[in-house]
């Protein structure tokens, strides 16, 4: 008889293991790198010391992070861009915080203030050497972020065309180098000291760079939620229409009053403190 009981024993353990709640949901989001570094790490951080919900979150891109829902690799994912036309019409934008575009070079560039108006002049093609913005001699190495590798268009790209371009792209030239994400924009400002890029206040202020005041004003919180600062965007968390009851539970969090207070407390642009 001992076989038997011990064939039970097996088979009863195996089926405890499949039981559901055996075990702490986990939840897995991609995307935006920009909310990522800026306050979607931290949050998941504090969400799962909170609630026990195993979760696991990585940036890429706003496009990586629309792919990877739209194929179910995750169960949600993070945008600095807002709906599309051709975005899938059963994933919904739900806006979580603020950002703003900022424009970030070499913490060894001696500019510290630059114009809306030299920024399109860099992006025409017509200023290529620091020293026409009375900068070192060095040529503009600009930096993109462009996923050419997956349909559709990033966030920070996204919002330079509509927010400084006015629906153009940006003139390629000789130094400009695409990238794959604007977290990767980022690292590559931080070690070119010709470099220039345009990337977002939520996790450029993380980076080791010089964030350029615009037409005088410094992009930091205060001046983005009363308005000073120019550029200001939302950032989303996307999710299918339906969702998974566990999704819908941590985007209520985000969006509830102890989920704004910490991304506010991460040093984020919380959707309160934009008056």
């Amino acid at each position: 008889m001992r076989p038997r009981i011990s064939g039970l024993i097996i088979l009863f353990s195996v089926i405890a293991l499949n039981i559901p709640g055996a075990y702490p949901e986990t939840l897995v989001g991609s995307g935006c790198s920009v909310s990522n570094t800026g306050y979607l790490t931290e949050l998941a951080a504090d969400y799962e010391r909170l609630t026990a919900v195993k979760m696991f979150v990585r940036g890429g891109g706003s496009v990586v992070g629309l792919e990877d829902l739209k194929t179910g690799k995750v169960d949600f994912a993070a945008s600095c861009r807002h709906r599309l036309s051709g975005d899938p019409k059963d994933i919904q934008f739900i806006q979580v915080a603020w950002d703003a575009l900022v424009f970030i070079v070499h913490k060894s560039n001696p500019l510290d203030n630059i114009s809306l108006g030299d920024v399109r002049t860099i992006y025409a093609g017509k200023i290529t050497n620091w020293k026409q913005l009375k900068g070192n001699d060095a040529p503009v190495k600009i930096f993109i972020s462009r996923p050419h590798a997956i349909h559709g268009l990033s966030g920070v790209e996204t919002s330079t065309k509509e927010l400084l371009l006015e629906g153009n792209n940006p003139l390629e030239t000789p130094n400009t180098m695409s990238l794959a994400s604007t977290g990767i924009v980022e690292q590559m400002v931080e070690k070119t000291s010709e470099g220039f890029g345009t990337a977002g206040f939520s996790s450029a202020r993380k980076r080791d760079v010089k964030m350029l005041k615009l037409d005088g004003v410094y992009p930091d919180k205060k001046n983005i939620a009363n308005g000073k600062y120019p550029l200001k965007r939302p950032l989303f968390l996307l999710a299918p229409k339906n969702p998974k009851p566990e999704v819908k539970r941590f985007i209520d969090f985000v969006l509830s009053k102890q989920g704004q207070e910490l991304i506010s407390s991460y040093g984020a642009v919380s959707l309160p403190d934009v008056k």
